[in-house]
């Protein structure tokens, strides 16, 4: 019985010992629940483990002038297996991260740059934010509903590392009104009148 049960625990515990050192996602394959399927150890360059992507601001010309430069797997393989992942989050003056979650994954927030409201709201709708600035970090539970907002008078930056080489993002504004989800139906799970569902469908590029 004894063998049985720490033979259970082990499945428990993470993982800090594999049979290999790394799997480095080959991103020709399908990712599945459980990753990518490892690249033949042959082909692995150094390249697999760096990325240079998050040093480049991003395009924050857009309607919430906002931009998230991803590093996760489909950018970064090297990552594959590992249980992290990282992004860049740059917003303009005015702008706003909506409400949003990461389904498969919680999120550790560092200010560079700027100040940047931002917090969550719990399960139990509990709300918790703060105004953060350079050197100030929050974190936000795996699928909790969260937000950032530039506080500032300049564009602020921040970088972001999460407990899963693909979070996942859905935002919350564009998963009701930039769809073909039909109006009546939106109108009735948010208590909003026609035209306010037609008016954001429009805004986001939603139909129906």
């Amino acid at each position: 019985m004894l063998p049985l049960l720490l033979s259970l625990l082990l499945l428990l515990l993470p993982s800090s010992s594999r049979a290999s050192d790394f799997c480095v996602a080959d991103l020709k394959g399908v990712e599945t629940p459980a990753g990518f399927a490892c690249k033949k150890v042959s082909s692995v360059t150094v390249d697999d483990f760096v990325y240079t992507g998050l040093g480049v601001a991003g395009n924050t010309s857009n309607i919430i002038k906002a931009a998230v430069t991803p590093a996760f797997v489909a950018q970064f393989p090297g990552v594959n297996g590992l249980g992290i992942s990282a992004a860049r989050l740059d917003i303009a003056v005015g702008g706003v991260v909506p409400l949003h979650t990461h389904p498969a994954g919680s999120e550790l927030l560092l200010v560079t740059q700027g100040s940047i409201l931002a917090g969550f709201i719990s399960s139990a709708n509990g709300v918790y934010y703060k105004y953060l600035r350079k050197g100030d970090i929050m974190v936000f539970p795996q699928g909790q509903l969260h937000f950032q907002i530039n506080a500032g008078g300049v564009t602020a930056v921040a970088f972001v590392s999460f407990s899963s080489p693909s979070p996942g993002l859905q935002i919350t504004s564009f998963a009701l009104f930039a769809n073909s989800l039909p109006s009546a139906v939106v109108e009735k799970v948010t208590f909003l009148d026609d035209a306010e569902v037609k008016k954001l469908k429009g805004v986001l590029g939603g139909s129906g």
